[in-house]
């Protein structure tokens, strides 16, 4: 379970960031605060994996609050204003909320928290890296964890994609392209405008197609390039 801890002196945002996160059962609320300085107080007694943080508050900013921080948790930080974005992303921030955001927005940044988190996690501990791997997709009004590991592939249909996992499909609204952007690139593979693979999950790779299982799924001209050194790379190991 990741703890987190959300700092806004107004409590509307905080209530908002709450809601949100219910949708993200690994994830859980263990203290708000209204400001920066009750929060310095709250961190010397707990720890955080991640921290929620507005940037105008009282006294004290949100980006003068990291600063000061030897090692702070992952920060997001959620604010009504643009013009912080680069002084943010200076200080190694997870993600840049504008207010007001959608879910789905939230979303991704959950899910970049997540690849940096198994990432660091993966220096120590390769197997785990790859067992805790997961994106959170929408479905049905609520979010559904997907292990990457059990994933076989993704196929577009316009705006929406359909997710193949062992066990069954989900279907989401989310663009292709954008699930390409989050996947790591040494286990999925795009061989088409509309179909992602998972490599492990490869039977055979014939002319102008994949096998998964019994399915065949088209390899697209602009991806042949990508399918060869595919080919290549496992032919030299």
């Amino acid at each position: 379970m990741y703890k987190c801890i959300v700092i806004d002196d107004e409590p509307i945002a905080r209530r908002i960031i709450k809601g949100y996160l219910e949708h993200f059962n690994e994830f859980e609320i263990s203290a708000e605060c209204s400001n920066a300085l009750e929060a310095m107080t709250v961190l010397s007694k707990q720890k955080f994996d991640l921290m929620f943080c507005d940037i105008q508050m009282p006294r004290i900013t949100g980006i003068e609050f990291i600063r000061s921080l030897a090692h702070p948790p992952g920060v997001i930080f959620t604010t009504a204003y643009r013009d912080y974005a680069v002084e943010a992303f200076d200080l190694n921030v997870v993600d840049y909320l504008v207010k007001p955001f959608s879910i789905e927005r939230f979303a991704k940044s959950i899910n970049r928290f997540l690849e940096i988190n198994n990432n660091i996690s993966g220096n120590y501990d390769s197997e785990k890296k790859i067992t805790n791997q997961a994106v959170f997709l929408k479905a049905d009004k609520k979010f559904h964890k997907i292990d990457l590991d059990d994933i076989l592939w993704f196929e577009s249909l316009g705006d929406y994609i359909i997710v193949f996992t062992e066990s069954g499909k989900i279907t989401t609204k989310e663009r292709i392209g954008a699930i390409a952007d989050l996947l790591p690139k040494d286990k999925f593979l795009r061989i088409h405008r509309g179909y992602i693979v998972s490599i492990r999950k490869i039977n055979t790779i014939g002319p102008g197609f994949i096998e998964i299982g019994k399915k065949k799924l088209p390899i697209g001209r602009l991806y042949k390039t990508e399918v060869q050194k595919l080919i290549e790379t496992n032919s030299n190991t």
